[in-house]
C-alpha cells in the first residue's frame, strides 16, 4: 500500500547507538507533532513550535525533517501502516464461517483501535486531504480500505459483481471513516452509542445486499 521502505544495511556496533538515537529522536518529533495537532490544529502548527516542545533547535529539527509537511508525511505513513496491519488481520479471518453480525462487530472494533491509537488524527486527516504534498497518502488510504473490503465482501457473498462490490466498499469507507473520526473524539457514553450506530448502519447495508444476492 505504501511505498516500499529501503532495506537498511547492517550496522557495526560503533554506529548502532547513533542510529538508535536518530530513530528515537524521529519518533519523539512525530509524537510531539501528533500531540500538538490535537492542541493547536494544522494551521497553527509550526516547526518552531515542534522544536520548542521537543527541546531542540529548529536547525536540529531540520536535520530530521526539512519542514512540517515532512513530519506530517511521516505521521501519515505510520497511520497507513497501522491501517494496513488492521486490514490484513481482518482479511486473515475465516469470514466465510462468520455470521454477518459477528464480522461487522469484530471488524469495526479492530478499525476503531487504529483510530484511537493515532493522536491528532482529525487534523492529520484534514492535512492529508488539503496539502498537495500529502494528497497521495489520502488516496492510498482510500484505495487500501476499498480493496480489502471489496475482497472481503466477495468472500462473504455480499455480491458477485465487481462494480457493485467496489461501490459497497466505497460506501463502507465513507461511512466508517466519517463516523470513526467522530467516535474517537466524543466522550465515553456518546462514543459508545455512535460506535453502536455505525455497526448497525454497516450491518443493515451489507445484510440488505447479501439478502438480495
Amino acid at each position: 500500500m505504501t511505498e516500499p521502505r529501503p532495506q537498511q544495511k547492517s550496522l557495526s556496533p560503533r554506529n548502532r547507538p547513533s542510529q538508535q538515537r536518530s530513530l528515537e529522536r524521529r519518533q519523539q518529533i512525530m509524537e510531539t507533532t501528533a500531540s500538538l495537532l490535537d492542541k493547536v490544529g494544522f494551521d497553527e502548527l509550526t516547526t518552531i513550535l515542534v522544536a520548542r516542545e521537543v527541546g531542540i533547535s529548529v536547525g536540529t529539527l531540520y536535520h530530521y525533517y526539512p519542514n512540517k509537511q515532512a513530519i506530517l508525511y511521516a505521521l501519515g505513513v505510520a497511520w497507513l501502516d497501522e491501517m494496513d496491519s488492521a486490514l490484513r488481520d481482518i482479511t486473515s479471518w475465516d469470514v466465510e464461517n462468520l455470521s454477518l453480525k459477528a464480522f461487522v462487530e469484530r471488524a469495526v472494533d479492530r478499525l476503531v483501535e487504529v483510530y484511537r491509537n493515532q493522536r491528532g488524527l482529525l487534523p492529520l486527516v484534514q492535512a492529508l486531504w488539503a496539502v498537495p504534498e500529502l494528497r497521495k497518502l489520502d488516496v492510498e488510504h482510500d484505495t487500501l480500505v476499498m480493496t480489502h473490503m471489496a475482497a472481503l465482501f466477495q468472500r462473504m457473498e455480499i455480491s458477485s459483481d465487481k462494480g457493485e462490490l467496489g461501490r459497497l466498499a466505497k460506501v463502507f469507507l465513507e461511512l466508517s471513516h466519517a463516523l470513526l473520526l467522530v467516535v474517537v473524539r466524543q466522550p465515553a457514553a456518546p462514543s459508545r452509542q455512535s460506535l453502536a450506530d455505525l455497526k448497525f448502519l454497516i450491518y443493515s447495508l451489507l445484510n440488505k445486499h447479501r439478502s438480495a444476492f
